[in-house]
This record gives C-alpha cells, structure tokens and sequence, in this order.
C-alpha cells in the first residue's frame, strides 16, 4: 500500500475522469443497489466515456449483475465499493509484475510524443529517491531532438547520459553504455529506444540487436523492456500497443500523461485487452509525479 502523498497524486491524476464518471455515476450509485434498466445505461455511458471500451464495460457489467444477484447490497455506497472490487479484479487478471532484480537494463518503447523520455526521467529519479544508482543511455539516435531532450533531463537530475552522434548504432550505444554501467557499478541502466512503430521491420530488427548485446555483455544483469502509451489518447493508444507487439514484446506499461485526460478508463481496458502489466503511472509533469501501479488504491480512486 503505498503512502498518502502518492494516493493524493494518483487521485489528483484521476481528477478528470472522476468529473466525467460522477457526472453520471454520482445518481446511479446512490440508487437502491438492484441494477435496473436504468442504473445499467447510466454506468455503460460513464464508463465507455471514461475510455474502458465496449469489451471491457460489458464484461464489468455483467459481473456486477452476478454479484448483485448473489449478494445483499445494500445502497450507494455499497455497490461503489462493489463497483471499486470488480475494476480490480480485471485489473488482477493479467500477468504478474516482472520480479524486481538488481542490477537491471530497462528497455523503453513507444510512440514518438507518448511521453517516453520525460517518462524515463521520472524512472530514473525514483531510483534516485530510492538510493539507487542509474546510468542512461540515448539509443534514439534517429532523432537529434531525442539526444538533446535525454541529455538536458540527465544534467537536471545529475545523471550521466551514454550518447553518440545522431544516426550512430544504437545498439553501439547501448553496448558502451553497459560498459559503462559495469565499470562504475550502476544498478539501473535505463535505455531510450527509437519511437518508429510504423516500420515494423526495422523496429524488430533493431530492438532484438539490442537485447542480444545486453544478453551478451551483462548475462547477469536483469533485462526488461516497458512499453509507454500516451493515457489521453485514449483507444488509440490501444491500437498502438497491438501494432508494437505484433512485432515484439514487453514486460509492462506505463502510462504517461494520466493527469491530462478524462480517459483514466483506459488503464482497466489496456491491463485487460493486452495482457501486460501496469506497473506505472504519470500524473503531472514534475520528475516526482510517477505512481508505482496498485490495482485496489486505483479502482478506489477512479470511482471515489
């Protein structure tokens, strides 16, 4: 369970979807407990309007409605809580968390302008919050931008950032970064990748160079790859994360941008629809606004 600072900022991210949900969900969890024809449009609206798709708040629906006939609800509350639970069941479902381990590469994918390298700076300070030492390595070197931005996030947090000229190899950075790592003893190696989803092939191509060079060169090191998707796109996010997939794979998601966006709803569908984890979520723009995913204080906080 985490703290109260971090539960006031996970709730403070999900400000604007809980607007959008009270807007209706505020009558319907207040009437008698029984889902009437009524109660059921009103949650189906508020939660396809929260971004949980059609999937996602049909099957919520429907086992709300087998809870409520197996149980003695009683008013507003209660069925909140009911509500509150099932969310979280969905979002328990999926894959466990990868186990943590010591020292670790963290692979960083996702579209450009999903928030990926200001989301690998709130990474690395909560490594700096907890004592650990972290090195980054710029392996975008597609975009000079993308260089640029990592470096001037590694000089604000005092991090060094292992980069070389735009264009270079980006495994070859990746490769003098664990050299790097290994000499001066790091536990975290955080990595930013090309954000180029739309070629499929050369996505595959580069990020299975890169894990064979940190497989080959840091065998002992734990390896993972996070998957970032920009929260305020909503479904299309969706869409993004079936696209990056079908061409490789991830350990877990972050998303970004939570605080921007009535869409919160799409945490649940994303745990659901993809079967990864979410480990993390941002709620503001401060290097210290990332939330470490927990399933119960985030249902409880979207329906509050």
């Amino acid at each position: 369970m985490a703290g109260p600072g971090v539960w006031s900022k996970l709730r403070a991210g999900l400000a604007r979807t809980q607007v959008r949900l009270a807007e209706r969900l505020g009558s319907a969890l207040d009437r008698p407990a029984a889902l009437d024809a009524e109660t059921v449009a009103d949650l189906e609206e508020a939660l396809i309007g929260a971004d949980l798709g059609l999937e996602t708040t049909a099957l919520l629906i429907e086992r709300l409605r087998a809870r409520v006939r197996a149980s003695d609800l009683g008013r507003g509350e209660r069925l909140r809580e009911l509500l509150a639970g099932e969310i979280e069941r969905l979002l328990t479902e999926g894959p466990a968390a990868p186990a943590a381990g010591w020292p670790r590469v963290t692979l960083v994918v996702g579209v450009n302008g999903a928030g990926k390298t200001t989301s690998i700076a709130k990474l690395a300070r909560r490594d700096l919050d907890a004592g650990r030492s972290v090195l980054l390595a710029a392996a975008d070197t597609f975009r000079a931008a993308a260089i640029e931005q990592l470096a001037l996030w590694g000089e604000r947090l005092g991090i060094e950032v292992v980069r070389q000229a735009a264009g270079s190899d980006p495994a070859s950075v990746v490769f003098d970064a664990l050299q790097a790592g290994r000499a001066r003893r790091v536990d975290h190696l955080i990595v930013d990748t090309a954000g180029r989803l739309h070629n499929k092939a050369h996505l595959m191509a580069e990020l299975a160079k890169i894990r064979r060079v940190v497989e080959r060169e840091a065998a002992a090191w734990t390896l993972s790859t996070l998957l970032v998707l920009d929260a305020t796109t909503g479904q299309n996010a969706l869409a993004q994360a079936r696209a990056f997939l079908t061409t490789a794979s991830a350990d877990g998601v972050l998303l970004s941008k939570l605080d921007g966006t009535a869409k919160g709803g799409m945490v649940v569908a994303v745990a659901r629809e993809l079967r990864l984890p979410v480990l993390f979520l941002g709620v503001g723009e401060a290097p210290g606004d990332l939330v470490e995913f927990d399933a119960r204080e985030f249902a409880a906080a979207l329906v509050a």
